[in-house]
């Protein structure tokens, strides 16, 4: 299965976050899966494919021009394919569009719009791809809160939580979207009438 990771560009994160990405990328590989992702070598990015590099396994990155004309070092250099786009919005397109599932890892402004894109996409029929929120240190609770908050003001329905599934593990996040049925969700229910 292509496996799509979100997930920070920062080389200022905690040692914890970066240990954890690279374990999910070995176990990945370990689980027969790629890795297509943002295409960066620091943070979770670089993490997760660090750990799918290790192990031999298949990883595609797809990134814009723009980041490699403005800093030639912002790229992992180890991936199996490179894409390079003119825009953010083709970058996510494609990201998209070449997975069969995806992991919400920790991140910043980038993430949460690619999670939410996707989130929005699924709700409202686009795809009926697994979502993972893989809440590493609890990082994601003020956004699932946030999340919960919507759907008691009435803005959301309450079957949008059936879109993503929030785990706290490797395991739990790799057996959620091994095991996905996409004919278990019922889209139809979860568009605001």
């Amino acid at each position: 299965m292509k496996i799509c990771v979100y997930g920070a560009a920062s080389s200022e994160i905690s040692e914890e976050f970066i240990k954890t990405g690279e374990e999910l990328g070995r176990k990945m590989v370990e689980h027969g899966h790629s890795l297509v992702f943002g295409g960066g070598r620091n943070g979770m990015m670089g993490a997760v494919a660090r750990g799918v590099s290790e192990k031999g396994g298949h990883i595609l990155g797809i990134s814009p021009k723009f980041f490699v004309e403005n800093n030639a070092e912002v790229s992992f250099i180890n991936c199996s394919e490179f894409i390079h786009t003119e825009t953010m919005r083709e970058r996510k397109r494609l990201l998209d569009e070449s997975s069969d599932a995806f992991i919400v890892t920790p991140g910043g402004i980038g993430t949460f719009d690619e999670f939410f894109e996707i989130l929005t996409l699924k709700q409202l029929g686009r795809h009926n791809k697994a979502i993972v929120i893989f809440n590493i240190d609890n990082y994601f609770d003020n956004m699932i809160k946030m999340l919960k908050v919507s759907i008691e003001k009435r803005f959301i329905t309450t079957d949008c939580v059936e879109l993503y599934k929030v785990t706290n593990s490797i395991d739990e996040t790799l057996s959620y979207i091994e095991s996905y049925d996409p004919t278990d969700i019922d889209l139809s229910k979860v568009k605001i009438r």
